[in-house]
């Protein structure tokens, strides 16, 4: 079981780091599914969920709680959310763009969030990695889009990334946010009516695949990743962590390139060398 107590400084930049890797990762594999399996955004968000459910309810009893009953309730609210607006917008302005306006708006709302409602205090430093990553953001914000609807995809992953930097200030503000069965469930409860209108099952494609990526979804980007990151969030700044989120729209954005045949631009070259220099600013304290 993973210990969310006495957690290393270095290791909660690590976990929160690996954590926002797996999900530019995951982005990349569901703009795949959205693209190859007939499923939409909130069908792929309910089988994420539910591998990642069924995985923790077959662990040890003592793994599969640990979370009051209304903090599962609420973390599943929070990530149903943001994770089906994400895909959403993955969906419609493109992996690239969706993943860089999901997280854009963290470190502003989280580092406000922090500085406001739990007092914490913005260092130097701190200041200096949001205005590198602000300015990578712009960059990137240039970059043309890759999908259909750019405008609505927007609009999606500006409600992802508040539902996310919601979650990040609650878990620093001593909510008992975790990756639990109860979170879980939750979520994929929230989704299977959506997702039975949209379809629940994947109707063209390779289903060796499809059921292959679902499977490293709920497990690799989902379970583990929001372990990791809720693990991290214990030691580490909402400000700091907002920041090294950073690396999934990196991450992403190289994933769109190399696999997706998304554009290569200078601007997203430039947004984000500016990203990672944000990135390798915190990793100095």
């Amino acid at each position: 079981m993973t210990s969310y107590t006495a957690v290393p400084f270095r290791h909660g930049l690590l976990s929160i780091s690996a954590a926002a890797v797996a999900w530019g990762v995951g982005g990349a594999v569901a703009a795949l599914l959205l693209r190859t399996s007939g499923l939409g955004p909130v069908a792929v968000s309910f089988w994420r969920f539910a591998v990642a459910a069924l995985c923790l309810a077959l662990l040890p009893s003592r793994d599969r709680h640990g979370t009051g009953r209304g903090a599962a309730v609420l973390t599943g609210l929070g990530l149903a959310v943001s994770q089906c607006a994400y895909f959403g917008s993955v969906q419609y302005a493109g992996l690239g763009l969706g993943t860089l306006i999901t997280i854009g708006a963290g470190p502003v709302l989280t580092s406000l969030g922090g500085h406001v409602l739990l007092g914490e205090r913005l260092g130097g430093r701190a200041v200096v990695a949001v205005g590198l990553a602000l300015g990578g953001l712009v960059l990137l914000v240039a970059a043309p889009a890759a999908g259909p609807r750019p405008a609505l995809g927007v609009a999606l992953a500006v409600l992802a990334g508040a539902g996310q930097s919601g979650l990040t200030l609650w878990a620093r503000g001593g909510g008992s946010a975790r990756a639990s069965a109860g979170a879980f469930t939750t979520g994929l409860l929230c989704l299977l009516p959506l997702a039975a209108v949209q379809g629940l099952l994947p109707n063209a494609g390779n289903p060796a695949v499809t059921w292959g990526a679902m499977l490293f979804l709920g497990t690799v980007p989902t379970l583990l990743a929001y372990r990791w990151y809720f693990t991290g969030l214990s030691v580490v700044p909402g400000t700091t962590a907002a920041v090294l989120v950073l690396w999934e729209p990196a991450t992403a954005a190289v994933m769109g390139v190399v696999f997706l045949g998304e554009p290569l631009t200078a601007g997203l070259l430039a947004g984000s060398a500016l990203l990672l220099a944000a990135i390798a600013t915190l990793a100095r304290e």
